[in-house]
């Protein structure tokens, strides 16, 4: 039997809609709100969910971000009710990646084929093991990360995936630190159809004793301390996926552990003597190149090679211009719920200009990190440069043969340029864009600083609410 979670702020309408549900043979779960909504879906997973999208406080699209989000309820197939019509209001729903859009007044077989079609197509997904990958999937990741594949090259990508996620095989993630790589073991697991539990371990965060304490627990005496004996995280992961985040850092001994577990799929907990049975499914990652770890000795080829099944190479937010900007849209409308802030400040044209141009050595957790400041920064309805650290403020580059042509003195006009268009733009982002103030910080006159803007080829900051200097 399905179960259904009916997000309504209208009392009325709720309860008929449950109603109709329960008529059909469906369990009906109802929230009064989104905040409630969002609960229920965490705490129940239901098989589909219908939201209303306009309600008080955290409305239906907000709702939908945050179960996409979340590692337990990305996958959900996703209805959104509203009684608005025009073509942008579904648009920006269906762009979302919902999966339908019913409009009120509705008849009940407007919303019962809705819901059939949904759930058959989400049955049919976990008898093919994913969908077909779309421009935005739902899959899970961690922190509320959304794996955004607007890029060809993560499109391409998650293509590979999908095809790997639902074989048994094991799973290599490559690529640099901060690039997403734990959002797509996420993904995954999600696709994989395993009913257990996702468990993650970061093989860099512990040294050898508390990491094999940690992956293979122990029993009780095992050590000082060991009053109770306590299940390893390979045996949390029985029935599902054990995700590996830098793997290369595992110690030797460890490497040997884990390949023999691997092997005959049984686990010994540290001072044991009886080996437990375990379905595991590995999936890793490292930023590290294990081939040449293996050349030098510092990690075994045998589990390299049970290790990588299949490897999937994640390019760095650098080369995904794409994803830089549905990424930051999606945080800054997440931070924006967080912060309280109605309406949610959006992205000016020449923020994300700047965004698009640095170079995002942190890659996806640098990126958060930037546009959760500059929300809190912003204090009216647009994020402008101002608001950015003044680090992701560069100079045009110059071509190689130009910069070659510079002479020594041209050089250092061009550096010191720098450094003055990084400073004004740290002063307008303390005085959040209030140039009077800005001007004063820097020690020159207003009229300078205009010419400043206009030289460095800067926007002019709308006028916020003052900042204590």
């Amino acid at each position: 039997m399905n179960t259904l979670l009916v997000i309504e702020d209208d009392a009325l309408a709720r309860s008929n809609i449950l109603d109709l549900l329960e008529a059909e043979g469906y369990t009906g779960i109802g929230a009064a709100d989104g905040k409630q909504g969002v609960e229920l879906a965490v705490a129940h997973l239901p098989d589909l969910v219908i939201c209303d999208v306009t309600m008080p406080g955290i409305d239906g699209f907000e709702v939908y971000e945050l179960l996409s989000s979340r590692p337990q309820t990305a996958a959900i197939p996703f209805i959104f009710l509203s009684a608005r019509a025009d073509r942008a209001h579904v648009r920006r729903g269906m762009s979302l990646g919902a999966d339908d859009y019913v409009t009120k007044p509705f008849t009940r077989s407007e919303l019962l084929d809705s819901i059939r079609a949904r759930l058959r197509r989400s049955r049919q997904n976990l008898v093919d093991g994913a969908r077909q990958p779309q421009p935005q999937p739902r899959a899970a990741a961690p922190d509320g990360e959304p794996p955004i594949i607007a890029d060809p090259a993560m499109q391409r990508l998650y293509e590979q995936l999908m095809r790997a996620a639902v074989g048994p095989i094991s799973v290599l993630i490559l690529g640099e630190t901060g690039a997403g790589k734990e959002l797509l073991a996420q993904a995954v697991h999600v696709h994989s159809g395993r009913t257990g539990k996702f468990v993650a371990l970061n093989c860099a965060a512990l040294n050898e004793n508390l990491l094999e304490s940690e992956l293979f627990g122990y029993e009780r005496g095992a050590f000082t301390g060991a009053t109770s004996p306590k299940e390893g995280l390979i045996e949390t992961a029985d029935a599902g996926t054990l995700f590996l985040d830098e793997v290369g850092d595992l110690p030797a001994a460890t490497q040997v552990k884990l390949l023999r577990v691997l092997e005959e799929r049984k686990v010994l907990r540290v001072g044991g003597r009886t080996a437990r049975s375990v379905d595991i499914r590995v999936v890793s990652a490292t930023h590290r190149d294990l081939e040449r770890a293996i050349e030098r000795e510092q990690f075994r080829a045998d589990l390299f090679y049970r290790l990588n099944g299949i490897a999937l190479n994640v390019p760095p937010l650098r080369e995904r211009r794409a994803d830089i900007l549905e990424l930051a849209r999606h945080f800054a409308a997440r931070a924006a719920v967080e912060l309280r802030r109605n309406p949610a400040p959006q992205l000016s044209a020449a923020a994300l200009d700047v965004l698009t141009e640095y170079t995002w050595p942190g890659n996806i957790r640098e990126l958060r990190n930037v546009i959760e400041r500059s929300v809190l920064l912003c204090d009216g309805l647009e994020i402008m440069p101002a608001h950015l650290p003044a680090k992701l403020i560069q100079p045009a580059p110059t071509k190689a043969s130009d910069a070659r042509a510079l002479d020594p003195r041209a050089r250092l006009l061009q550096e010191i340029e720098a450094v003055e268009r990084a400073r004004v733009i740290e002063a307008l982002e303390i005085c959040g864009g209030n140039q009077t103030q800005a001007a004063e910080l820097l020690g020159i006159s207003r009229r300078t600083l205009v010419t400043r803007l206009t030289q460095y080829n800067l926007p002019r900051p709308r006028m916020q609410h003052k900042r204590a200097l």
